[in-house]
């Protein structure tokens, strides 16, 4: 016998305070994760749109699941974090400073920003640059195929 907000059932668990509400469970957060690391790794050496392709496939899955959970804020989260995910892995891929500011002039970032391919800074503080969200935005991304896990229930 336990607390409802300590159980976990089918991967979904409660909320506690005092409206309940359905939750996902952290391990099936954990494992979504570990997951959108394992398809995004650095050493996979696929293109962008292969990855893209096996990351849809798997979040539709996932958001038919888990998508009728009444915490969307998770949700929102999620698809942030892995927006955030692909933004460094293309970083990665452009490996040289050269490489990076041209990918930065062909996706439209001006000025200053251009800047931000010099930076020694690492690919995860990089993803967060406002240079990177600009070229790299959700509607390029919703561009490429990758869904949501808030739309569409």
């Amino acid at each position: 016998m336990a607390r409802p907000q300590e159980r976990k059932f089918l991967g979904f668990s409660f909320s506690a305070g005092p409206e309940i509400k359905r939750t996902i469970a952290p391990k099936s957060l954990e494992r979504f994760k570990r997951r959108i690391r394992e398809i995004t790794r650095r050493a996979k050496g696929v293109s962008i749109k292969t990855t893209m392709e096996e990351l849809a496939t798997y979040m539709r899955g996932w958001r038919g699941y888990f998508g009728f959970c009444e915490t969307p804020e998770v949700l929102i989260a999620l698809t942030r974090w892995v927006r955030l995910r692909l933004r460094a892995a293309l970083w990665r891929q452009w490996k040289t400073p050269r490489r990076c500011r041209a990918a930065l002039i062909a996706l439209g970032v001006a000025g200053e920003l251009r800047n931000t391919a010099g930076s020694g800074r690492g690919t995860w503080h990089l993803a967060r640059s406002k240079a990177l969200s600009i070229g790299l935005s959700n509607a390029y991304f919703k561009s490429l195929g990758l869904p949501t896990l808030i739309e569409a229930r």
